[in-house]
């Protein structure tokens, strides 16, 4: 007779914050071509890089050295240069001595092999180590990844749909590409930041407040059509 203290092993699977809710296909207003393309960024690593006190200054050095990359003092995201070592890391100015670290797929990769970890399996673990080990006790550092969502919102309306919903002024002379801002939108506490002049932003959104915001976006792109495309 089985033990019935032994609970049968499970395999658990991780979730992204939006399936279930950026359902690929057309959505909203179906004729023409769509206002809005909408890709969640699931291949993204994440993670929160707090200065210790008076450390600032030793936490930027440090950055510079390790990945060229001169970390913002104001409300921008910085990225790394091709084929250097900040190659497709980026950091968003989160307040004074705070940022966010943002690592792409490929900078994922080299952070896990140099750890020593199956880089199938390490995502924000790899990068929460990598920056660790190169901020050296300076700042404090926690992974993000597994309590946020990305979506990242493209098209020739994608800055008329996050205007419905923040008060931060978008247009191109005030917010131009690698600005970024803290901000509500529909409510709900973001991060954004605008990726080039197409316009591409960036939103990271709370995980618990996916379905919140996903609805919101989903009503107000409506008018202009929305692809949602596979995630990245």
């Amino acid at each position: 007779m089985a033990d019935p203290t032994i609970l049968p092993a499970t395999t658990a699977r991780r979730r992204s914050a939006f399936e279930g809710l950026a359902v690929v296909g057309r959505h909203g207003v179906a004729e023409g071509s769509p206002g809005l393309t909408v890709r969640e960024m699931t291949g993204l690593a994440l993670a929160s890089v707090v200065a210790r006190q008076g450390q600032a200054d030793n936490v930027r050095n440090l950055v510079a050295e390790a990945t060229g990359i001169d970390l913002p003092v104001s409300p921008r995201r910085i990225e790394g240069a091709a084929g250097t070592a900040g190659d497709g890391l980026s950091f968003v100015f989160s307040g004074p001595g705070q940022w966010l670290a943002v690592a792409e797929a490929s900078a994922v990769g080299r952070f896990a092999a140099a750890a020593g970890l199956d880089p199938a399996m390490a995502g924000g673990a790899a990068l929460e180590i990598s920056l660790r080990a190169m901020l050296a006790g300076a700042a404090a550092v926690a992974g993000q990844g597994d309590g946020r969502g990305v979506l990242r919102l493209s098209g020739p309306s994608a800055r008329d749909v996050l205007a419905k919903g923040t008060a931060i002024d978008l247009h191109p002379l005030s917010f131009a590409p690698g600005d970024a801002a803290i901000t509500w939108c529909a409510h709900v506490d973001v991060t954004l930041w605008q990726r080039d002049a197409d316009p591409t932003y960036d939103v990271v959104v709370p995980r618990g407040f996916a379905g919140t915001f996903w609805h919101w976006l989903e009503e107000s792109a409506a008018e202009y059509g929305i692809a949602v495309v596979t995630p990245g």
